[in-house]
């Protein structure tokens, strides 16, 4: 899977595709709504730049910014200025562009 709206069409699947990394796992439960399931795939891969930008992301969108604020430090992110879907999109699309 290469491209974002192939990675978006698959989250109507009953399980992530398989060969994917844990922060894309992550972003594929993020997008079902299943946070919980989410934050495991990233907490498990803590020091991964991806899984904590990821794991940033999460936490923002829980709402919970110093948390969050922590781990885009980790991962070497500033803070968006943008709407959760889009940065859902900034990221998806970044990790994909490098598989």
């Amino acid at each position: 899977m290469t491209t974002i709206d192939a990675f978006r069409e698959s989250v109507s699947e009953a399980a992530p595709p398989p060969n994917l990394g844990p922060a894309l796992q992550a972003l594929w439960w993020a997008h079902r709504g299943d946070w919980d399931r989410a934050h495991h795939c990233v907490q498990q891969h803590e020091g991964d730049r991806d899984c904590d930008w990821v794991h940033a992301h999460l936490h923002r969108q829980e709402g919970d910014m110093a948390n969050a604020g922590g781990w885009y430090r980790r991962a070497g992110r500033a803070l968006p200025d943008l709407a959760l879907q889009d940065e859902w999109n900034l990221i998806a699309t970044e990790i994909l562009s490098r598989r």
